[in-house]
């Protein structure tokens, strides 16, 4: 059960002196027994997003059981700030909050973040831009990226690394950081993980990042500045067994192949949708160059030559075009490996066409340019399916995509 206070008519409505782009984002702050901090943290945040956020915005403080006077600084805040609002659940858990916030939004993105501020605001607009933009489905700050400043005692340093490292090591895990205070979704994306999400505590948001994962869903990752608080309330011990009962949970539901299905990936697998539109588009505009490469070598070289030649330039710069706009890679890391990998799809492409020419001129005496070029054209719609394939199950495999660190 809760109680709504609900934002005013024009509570979406952009300030008299600045012009907000439509989109909505709506941001999360779970709190439980946090009048000390409340206050403080929605006005500053409040204020940052005023001044420096170019998207429409709105802020739920979401109360989930405090026996302090949370709930009541929340509505005050309400009733004071315009696109603020308080949510009251009688109920704890971090991840209840979110689940009850989220699962009932109407913006085009939802975040959340801790209600201590830890992470610096600057890092909020490129956490949430390629949610908006469509390029990627959810995203995560991370504190253990090259790119992070991050203050905090080495007992919680510790505790991290490993339980991520545990998290790679035992379930696969791609992203790198799954427990800062400080993430993003597309909401349509959310609210289709949200039913197979269990966890309602602190282990919700690990469980919502390794269904995304083995939905096929894309991952972005942003460096983040992040200041430990040295009077947080968390239970360290007593998260960190809560998170192992979970992996544990997670990994019983894989093993039986209950985890994973959601109506996302009943629609097409992994991103398809997005990622076929655009690997045509490469693949069109690649195939037109490899076709007028091959014209003007063949003038100088023999067919298979001038077939291999072409091809060979073409699938770099398709390789290096589908990584970029296909499957959303940035940044130089994993360039070359993605290159050499990708050659082994131009293998395949080559043997194909190869040998298509090859079968072509034993069956026919001579046959005209024409003719080779059509041979060409099939064998590429050939290769061009196992390249699709191979690129996205093996180089390009969906999941985390990283920004690249400034």
């Amino acid at each position: 059960m809760s109680a709504t206070i609900d934002l005013p008519e024009g509570g979406r409505a952009a300030p008299p002196a600045t012009r907000r782009l439509e989109k909505l984002v709506e941001v999360v702050i779970p709190v439980h027994n946090e009048e000390h901090v409340l206050e403080a943290s929605v006005r500053r945040l409040h204020a940052y997003l005023f001044e420096n956020f170019p998207y429409g915005f709105r802020i739920t403080v979401a109360d989930n059981a405090s026996a302090d006077r949370t709930s009541e600084v929340a509505a005050r805040l309400a009733a004071e700030l315009p696109r603020v609002r308080a949510v009251r659940l009688d109920r704890k858990g971090r991840g209840l909050a979110l689940r009850h916030v989220w699962g009932a939004s109407d913006a085009d993105v939802v975040a959340y973040m801790d209600v201590d501020l830890s992470t610096d605001l600057d890092g909020f607009l490129p956490l949430v831009a390629p949610l908006l933009s469509g390029h990627s489905d959810l995203a995560i700050g991370s504190r253990l990226d090259r790119g992070s400043t991050v203050v905090r005692g080495a007992k919680r340093e510790v505790i991290s690394r490993c339980y991520n490292l545990l998290l790679r090591t035992t379930l696969a895990a791609r992203f790198s950081d799954a427990q800062c205070g400080f993430k993003a979704a597309r909401t349509q994306v959310v609210q289709a993980l949200l039913p197979q999400v269990e966890d309602d505590a602190w282990f919700f948001d690990t469980e919502l990042l390794l269904l995304a994962e083995r939905t096929g869903l894309r991952i972005h990752e942003v460096p983040v500045d992040w200041v430990d608080d040295p009077d947080s309330r968390v239970d360290v011990k007593q998260t960190a067994l809560d998170d192992l009962r979970g992996m544990a949970r997670v990994a019983r539901r894989i093993a039986r192949g209950r985890f994973g299905e959601t109506s996302l990936s009943r629609e097409l697998p992994r991103g398809m949708a997005r990622q076929l539109p655009r690997f045509a588009i490469v693949g069109v505009l690649s195939t037109i160059a490899q076709l007028v490469l091959y014209v003007l070598f063949r003038l100088v070289m023999s067919p298979l030559v001038a077939n291999a030649l072409s091809l060979l330039l073409t699938a770099v710069a398709n390789t290096a075009a589908n990584r970029r706009f296909t499957f959303g890679v940035t940044g130089t890391s994993g360039a070359l490996r993605h290159q050499a990998q990708g050659g082994i799809a131009f293998l395949v492409g080559l043997g194909l066409s190869t040998g298509g020419l090859a079968l072509l001129h034993l069956i026919v005496d001579a046959p005209t340019r024409g003719v080779e070029v059509g041979v060409v054209v099939v064998a590429n719609g050939l290769a061009t399916l196992v390249r699709f394939l191979l690129l996205r199950v093996w180089v390009f495999r969906p999941g985390v995509r990283r920004e690249a660190a400034s």
